[in-house]
């Protein structure tokens, strides 16, 4: 009898948890999902008053000093960004200040009215990570749950931003743990990445939709290109981080009064776009993206957007990497459809996921978010494309701090007799 008394009690406190994270990730994906919805349609009037408004690119120099000031006045304790989120999670220390939330998205608004070239993952991330994050003290959670709170905000605001709630999810389990997943933050995750996507698609507004019509037949021959875009698509990925980082790292080491760097990144974006007669690698580059699918862009178009995203980025403006990752993903598919003899919109898919997931090295995440993109038919041919992608992008990706759970090949290991230190654990 005691045997059943004690599974019951298993049982009811195991019911007992279910019950506190789905009040807890619906509190998070409610308030997620309206930042996002906010946070949307600002980005949308901003892109929109950039393109009727052309003039406001040659006041982006100023508008990244007043973004600057911003941060070098007010954002004492925010400046990291996303891996700010990601130490949290590590080495739980102190709760992320609201301020992060307002001042991302002032500074990602800016950004885009005045043309620089960048994502919303990023501002997304922080908006709902650190609002989660204030709810800590509000329910007195000790930091085993604080990590899932801010696991569940990136969950949150990565799905309900682009749409994908199940990527979202995943995402928020896998970028943080670089070869590994902790599963006790997967129902938390998932309730409030799926509650946030709908309160955001309820609010609005539209997300982009993408189509592939033809899917060649699975063979040798497929395998191979496929595994062929994989490889290019890592090396991309690499050549995106590693360029971000070079231009931070030359921004401060020439410039020492932060406010200016953005400045200096204003004035060299405002001179390559005259100096190529086009704006089309300015913004989010939607329109682009969605070009890409159907039409055969110029070759080169995907180093464009790299190069412009890299001095953005480095400069200090706001936003996030992972929508100009998909911009430089499906025009880097476009331009292999030259050589590649698979259909252009299956390519452009393709490398829309697989060059984000070396950059990020979210590898099931980026399958994940194709399948709910493009459909289910996708599917195999993205968890190839994206592994590949993940082990040619190398160790160093977006985000700086991700720990190395597991290493993607043993040539990482300088010591291969050594197993690689955990210090999350």
């Amino acid at each position: 009898m005691q045997k059943y008394i004690s599974k019951f009690q298993n049982q009811y406190l195991l019911l007992q948890y279910l019950v506190k994270w789905l009040i807890i990730s619906a509190i998070i994906a409610i308030c997620s999902g309206i930042a996002s919805s906010i946070f949307l349609y600002s980005l949308q009037w901003a892109t929109n008053t950039r393109e009727n408004y052309q003039f406001l690119l040659y006041l982006l120099p100023l508008g990244g000093m007043l973004i600057g000031v911003l941060y070098h006045k007010f954002g004492s304790g925010v400046e990291k960004g996303n891996n700010l989120i990601l130490d949290e999670i590590h080495q739980p220390k102190k709760i992320i200040p609201f301020k992060m939330a307002p001042m991302v998205l002032l500074g990602t608004i800016a950004t885009h009215l005045f043309g620089g070239s960048a994502g919303r993952e990023g501002t997304a991330l922080q908006m709902s990570a650190s609002i989660a994050d204030q709810f800590t003290k509000l329910f007195k959670l000790k930091n085993r749950d604080r990590k899932i709170i801010l696991i569940s905000g990136m969950a949150a605001g990565f799905g309900s931003v682009f749409g994908t709630p199940f990527a979202g999810a995943v995402f928020g389990l896998e970028v943080y743990y670089m070869g590994s997943i902790r599963y006790k933050a997967l129902i938390p995750a998932i309730m409030s990445s799926m509650l946030a996507n709908y309160v955001t698609h309820f609010i609005g507004p539209e997300h982009t939709h993408y189509h592939i019509d033809i899917f060649p037949d699975m063979s040798l021959k497929t395998f191979f290109l496929i595994s062929l875009l994989g490889i290019i698509a890592g090396l991309t990925a690499r050549l995106f981080a590693k360029s971000t980082h070079w231009w931070s790292k030359l921004f401060r080491k020439h410039i020492k009064y932060s406010p200016l760097r953005p400045f200096a990144g204003g004035v060299i974006i405002i001179i390559l776009t005259l100096l190529l007669g086009t704006r089309t690698f300015l913004g989010l580059g939607v329109p682009t993206i969605v070009d890409s699918f159907s039409l055969q862009l110029n070759s080169y178009d995907f180093l464009l957007k790299l190069l412009f995203t890299a001095i953005t980025l480095g400069a200090g403006f706001k936003g996030g990497e992972v929508t100009p990752l998909f911009f430089i993903g499906a025009a880097l598919g476009n331009a292999l459809s030259l050589f590649i003899p698979l259909p252009m919109a299956f390519l452009a898919g393709l490398g829309f996921v697989a060059v984000f997931s070396g950059a990020a090295n979210t590898p099931l995440a980026c399958a994940i978010m194709a399948i709910e993109l493009f459909g289910i038919e996708i599917g195999i041919y993205a968890a190839l494309v994206c592994s590949i992608s993940y082990l040619f992008s190398g160790h160093e990706g977006i985000y700086g701090s991700q720990i190395i759970g597991d290493a993607k090949h043993q040539l990482w290991l300088k010591d291969q007799d050594k197993p690689l230190s955990d210090s999350s654990k």
